[in-house]
């Protein structure tokens, strides 16, 4: 494969990453600098020289507004995360924090975990809405890392996408990895990672359908890139092919995709839990506006 390509897979980089490195001679095959185009095989000696780590972003305790409590106790904390919310602080995110609105209601988190994001077991998209657990002791989120690790939790979203899924039940099985050619984007990639993803639709409207998701796995936009893999990205979504002639219509500045369920063992009871979260207020009118339409 191209060196710049072999350079992103190896080392988890960005293809735009991986040329700029491979440009400034970091990136020698056999001893020798090669182009970023240049195909390297099996059986080379490849030295890599790679750019110093950035920095982690200080977690900073400050009120997040639209962020509710579902539930909390000395173990978990469950938190309805508004649009426009990051998970936790990330290199290039100016915005709010789940992990900083915590800290700023006094909220304890556990403290494993990287520095910026201790307590995180799993993440939703700034763009998405929804349901998200957070760790508070160190037993819940090894117990908790370990169920999502093992797919026992079971995570429903609700999306509309684009037009009408054929058949209208189904699994969509597609291997994601980064897109090769644009940073922050994700696609589906042959040799990436094992996707799986189970729809069932609930309601068809004339250009649209309101669909049930529960995901097996939990790739980054897994669900965004399945579904505009198949010509049906959710509504809203211009990142990934949606139409937005449909999404000013809708008044929509974001995709239509809400974490909706979320169930699983409490860490120390051992019983199980279920969360459910409505529609905030800018899904349930381009619902409406669906609705009336028909």
């Amino acid at each position: 494969m191209r060196l710049d390509q072999a350079v992103s897979r190896l080392f988890g980089l960005s293809r735009t990453a991986a040329a700029t490195l491979v440009e400034a001679g970091d990136a020698m095959v056999d001893g020798v600098p090669r182009p970023k185009s240049d195909k390297v095989s099996a059986g080379a000696w490849l030295e890599v020289t790679l750019p110093a780590p950035v920095a982690a972003p200080a977690v900073v305790a400050e009120p997040v507004h639209g962020l509710t409590i579902v539930y909390s106790d000395d173990d978990i904390v469950v938190v309805d995360k508004p649009v426009g919310v990051a998970a936790h602080p990330s290199p290039g995110w100016t915005g709010p924090t789940v992990i900083g609105g915590l800290a700023a209601m006094g909220q304890r988190v556990a403290t494993s975990g990287a520095a910026e994001r201790q307590g995180v077991v799993h993440r939703l998209d700034a763009g998405t809405t929804g349901l998200m657990v957070v760790a508070k002791s160190e037993q819940a989120y090894s117990h908790l890392k370990r169920a999502f690790k093992e797919r026992e939790v079971e995570k429903r979203y609700h999306a509309v996408v684009q037009g009408h899924l054929d058949p209208l039940r189904g699994t969509i099985d597609a291997p994601i990895d980064r897109h090769p050619t644009s940073d922050w984007k994700f696609a589906v990639i042959s040799a990436g990672k094992p996707s799986v993803t189970h729809y069932d639709t609930l309601e068809a409207f004339r250009s649209a359908s309101l669909i049930d998701v529960r995901l097996e796995t939990g790739r980054t936009h897994q669900i965004r890139v399945h579904f505009s893999a198949l010509r049906h990205p959710c509504a809203g979504d211009l990142t990934y092919g949606a139409d937005p002639a449909l999404a000013t219509r809708l008044g929509l500045t974001r995709q239509w995709l809400h974490a909706r369920e979320l169930a699983f063992e409490h860490p120390a009871t051992r019983d199980v839990v279920r969360f459910v979260s409505d529609y905030p207020d800018d899904l349930q009118h381009a619902l409406n506006v669906l609705r009336e339409a028909n």
